[in-house]
């Protein structure tokens, strides 16, 4: 898969993806059952609400190992500890605090800074796999790690200072200066005012906080709202006790500019925020209630495909106080996403939808009517800039496309549709849309397209994409989610492509 972050060259691989027919269940997939020699991480385990996470001051000699360990040795050391008692929970921690602390994000919020981006899809990857399997996404996010440290030491030799405790603000004045700074686009008054909110505010609190800026520019293709999604989740997953250098890290990116500050000049990535920001005052009080309608999905459909920024965010305007709901909204937003991807299958394409999910999920998450207002005519107006940045691609519609029936049923056809990937994006999308649509289960599709980027993944972008459009299929209304789904064929991993190193090296680290 094309990549825009650090490149990692990796050895020659050996495949070890082999195909068995089990009688009512997906193709078998060989080759991770050395995993079993790691304690199983359980459901419960990953998914453990943070109230009932205990990880004190004892994490700071897991992140120094991460952090001084060679990478060819982590994947041992890591395993040791692992077999020595150390969590996942804990595992999983250390590896966002060493990201966050010894790796740089900017001048851009993406590149080698995906090594924290995507600590949360390899979380997603690892709470939706078998008990077995949990381990290799985030052996995989340690590896990574170590690239994009050595990247950053090699640029620069960054590493997040101490926050000036002079500059901290007072636990009642904190929220109000951090408003203030970012408003300001003041970089380190920010830094101090985010280490004041970690400390002062309940995680909820510190997320309503930064979702308002985590939209409001389209530096970086999305990147900023990925990161504002992504750090919350990861926090969510390993105790808001761990926030304040990952709140610190989330305010410097979000701060990042070109050559002129935002405060003083009229420039184009802040325009849709600005106008959106007025456009939000014409909306009906009452707009989060509304009807489903899939006439209406198909009005911003057409919208998104032709129109620009503006014109797709007064379109949603005019569906809300119209009386459509918001899930149309939504549907319209990720399966417009989907056809992008679709129509250029490319990097910048992978990213409206991976942003489309991380707002989605703010969305979802905020409590504050204004700011999950701003979110949806945000991602909205995304989109057409998105397709400004891409260039023009094929006619696809993602309602358009018709549905070829597999030659083979059940798994085999799941087996089919992923082995024609290789060769025919388009065939393989028809055929996962006549699989779906004629009764075939989903899950057996998704846990298909997870293995196969366990197996060949060798890039961020990999788990990025696979972990937000496998989550998003759940969130799209009936009628639309079988197309969203074998869209993602365009990008998905397919058995042609090579096998990652990870799998023969995590072997190895396990003796």
């Amino acid at each position: 898969m094309r990549s825009d972050s650090t490149p990692d060259p990796r050895p020659t691989r050996r495949r070890v993806l082999k195909a068995s027919a089990a009688t009512g269940a997906l193709l078998g997939l060989d080759g991770l059952g050395f995993l079993s020699r790691l304690p199983v991480v359980s459901a419960a385990e990953a998914a453990l609400k943070p109230s009932l996470v205990k990880l004190d001051g004892s994490i700071e000699p897991l992140v120094t190992l991460l952090e001084e360990t060679p990478r060819e040795k982590l994947l041992e050391e890591v395993a040791s500890r692992i077999q020595k008692g150390a969590t996942y929970r804990d595992v999983l921690a250390a590896l966002l605090l060493a990201g966050v602390r010894n790796v740089q994000p900017r001048p851009r919020v993406g590149f080698k800074f995906h090594a924290v981006l995507v600590v949360n899809s390899a979380h997603l990857a690892s709470l939706a796999s078998p008990d077995t399997d949990r381990w290799l996404p985030i052996f995989w996010a340690l590896d990574y790690f170590k690239s994009s440290q050595a990247a950053t030491q090699r640029e620069s030799g960054w590493r997040m200072s101490s926050v000036d405790e002079k500059r901290v603000p007072a636990a009642a004045e904190a929220r109000a200066a951090f408003t203030r700074a970012m408003d300001g686009w003041d970089e380190e008054a920010a830094d101090a005012a985010a280490a004041g909110v970690a400390r002062a505010c309940t995680m909820n609190e510190a997320f309503e906080l930064f979702a308002r800026y985590g939209p409001r520019d389209f530096r970086d293709i999305g990147h900023k709202a990925i990161f504002v999604a992504n750090s919350f989740r990861t926090l969510n997953a390993i105790g808001w006790q761990h926030g304040e250098p990952v709140l610190r890290s989330l305010a410097y990116a979000l701060l990042k500019f070109d050559d002129k500050n935002p405060v003083n000049a009229d420039l184009a990535p802040d325009r849709p925020w600005k106008r959106n920001a007025e456009r939000a005052e014409k909306v009906r009080v009452a707009w989060a209630e509304g009807k489903p309608d899939d006439a209406a999905v198909r009005t911003l459909l057409a919208t998104l495909r032709a129109g620009s920024d503006d014109d797709a965010a007064g379109q949603v305007v005019e569906l809300l106080n119209a009386g459509v709901a918001p899930q149309s909204v939504w549907d319209a937003i990720l399966c417009g996403a989907g056809e992008l991807m679709m129509r250029t299958p490319n990097i910048v394409t992978l990213h409206s939808v991976t942003t489309a999910n991380a707002m989605r999920h703010a969305y979802a998450t905020s409590t504050d009517a204004r700011t999950r207002l701003m979110l949806m005519l945000q991602g909205a107006s995304f989109l057409p800039l998105f397709r400004g940045a891409t260039g023009r691609g094929s006619d696809i519609a993602i309602d358009g496309f018709e549905p070829v029936a597999p030659k083979t049923a059940g798994a085999d056809a799941v087996t089919e549709l992923f082995n024609d990937a290789g060769a025919d994006r388009m065939a393989a999308a028809a055929k996962a849309l006549s699989y779906l649509s004629t009764g075939g289960e989903p899950k057996p599709l998704i846990d298909h397209a997870r293995r196969l980027v366990f197996l060949k993944g060798n890039d961020s972008h990999d788990y990025k994409f696979s972990s937000a459009v496998l989550e998003d299929h759940a969130h799209l209304s009936p009628a639309w989610r079988d197309r969203y789904l074998a869209a993602s064929l365009f990008l998905l991993p397919t058995p042609a492509e090579k096998d990652n190193a990870l799998v023969e090296r995590t072997r190895a680290a396990l003796g």
